[in-house]
């Protein structure tokens, strides 16, 4: 299990990094943590069963004792389980995913603890920031509203579109873990990040803490594929977005996909927590989509 080397403490902010063979991307991670203006950090590296060396490379680093590291290993069991066991293994007071194909700007940390000492609160959940196609250039050319606190879903419903970097209170996070379901390894993230919005608020930061570079093979590549072999995780996602989103063609989308994962459950559509009225007219679109093939 996860063991800390040296003890620089951390304080504050935990630096989560979920990794399965990607030895050579995480030293472009562990460079742009050690150019941090703040080091007083933890970085926790959940590995979720590589057999590229990665764990040999960590230990390396561990061994040089520059920053704080603690390396947990596991068998394989996809994204969400590496989160959960990072989310209860951190023992700061916020957590932030930091993934292996992206890496901090240099003021991240810094600028994350600034916010969060002036402005910090229970009423809060933690930071939302930009990620970065360059130092300077917010990801899609997306700049957030002029507002300072928002929770995640009225920025999107807001007019933005571009990605963020979350920044969240770790008690919050071990209260809302991503569901492990029996033979499936991913629940799509904003399954999480809708129940935190319905209770809580979030700060908003503009300014770039994660620049980010879309790698062949990550997650958002993969999205077809995660569809078909992860139902039960988008069946949960779409079920819960069905019942959120007000009356739109968006809730009528959200009701569709999940009258298409019910039958690929075996799911009778009628036991869904939705009216009759809704329920018939997602049928269509649940048509187009099996006809499609189209997950």
């Amino acid at each position: 299990m996860g063991k800390l080397l040296n003890a620089r403490g951390g304080g504050m902010l935990t630096v989560f990094t979920p990794v399965y063979n990607r030895r050579k991307l995480l030293k472009r991670v562990y460079e742009s943590l050690l150019c941090q203006t703040d080091r007083d950090f933890v970085w926790l590296i959940v590995d979720d069963g590589s057999s590229d060396g990665t764990g040999e490379q960590v230990h390396e680093w561990m061994g040089e004792k520059r920053i704080s590291i603690r390396y947990i290993y596991q068998e394989n069991g996809g994204k969400m389980r590496a989160h959960n066991t990072g989310v209860k293994n951190c023992e700061t007071e916020l957590f932030v995913c930091l993934d292996s194909d992206d890496f901090f700007a240099e003021d991240a940390v810094a600028s994350v603890k600034r916010l969060w000492k002036a402005k910090g609160s229970e009423t809060y959940a933690g930071i939302i920031a930009h990620k970065g196609e360059s130092r300077e250039r917010v990801l899609y050319g997306q700049e957030f509203p002029k507002v300072e606190t928002s929770t995640l879903r009225a920025l999107y419903k807001g007019g933005f579109a571009g990605e963020t970097t979350l920044v969240f209170r770790t008690d919050i996070l071990k209260q809302f873990l991503f569901p492990e379901i029996s033979g499936e390894k991913y629940v799509p993230e904003d399954f999480i990040y809708d129940k935190i919005d319905s209770r809580y608020i979030m700060l908003v930061l503009p300014e770039i803490l994660t620049v980010c570079e879309i790698v062949s093979q990550g997650y958002t590549d993969q999205a077809p594929k995660l569809r078909r072999e992860n139902p039960m995780g988008w069946y949960l996602y779409y079920e819960q977005r069905a019942q959120l989103e007000e009356m739109s063609v968006l809730k009528i989308k959200y009701i569709s996909h999940l009258i298409r994962f019910s039958g690929e459950l075996g799911k009778s559509i009628w036991n869904l927590p939705l009216s009759k009225g809704l329920i018939l007219l997602g049928i269509p679109g649940a048509v187009l989509l099996r006809m499609a093939g189209k997950m």
